[in-house]
């Protein structure tokens, strides 16, 4: 019984560390973050205007759209997302992007590309 008990005790230990000293040892995914990217249109002005982001693969993305009129965003991701957004200020969520690419983000109402989105 001692001996069932010792043997317990040590797989449980090890068990234990080997969890702990897995955790130390995973770096931090980044696509369990979420990269939000805050874009501001004012007339025919865009903030920013064609900068690339660098994003991971499978990432969160959210767009922040501070806008003075309402309009159109288009992403040419696969599959591809059109987003509507207000005047004022609008939040829009991002289907990850699943493969390593360079997604243009664009505003179909201005007809200018406001980010390239690096996907690695």
């Amino acid at each position: 019984m001692r001996r069932m008990l010792a043997t317990v005790a040590v797989l449980a230990c090890t068990l234990a560390l080997g969890t702990a000293c897995g955790d130390d040892e995973k770096s931090p995914d980044s696509s369990e973050e979420t990269k939000t990217i805050e874009i501001t249109i004012s007339g025919d002005t865009i903030t920013p205007n064609g900068d690339r982001i660098e994003v991971a693969v499978g990432q969160k993305i959210e767009l922040v759209v501070k806008a003075d009129a309402p309009g159109e965003i288009h992403v040419h991701s696969t599959p591809e997302q059109e987003f509507e957004y207000e005047a004022g200020t609008t939040t829009l969520p991002l289907d990850p992007i699943d493969k390593p690419s360079v997604v243009d983000v664009e505003s179909h109402t201005l007809d200018k590309t406001i980010v390239q989105l690096e996907v690695r």
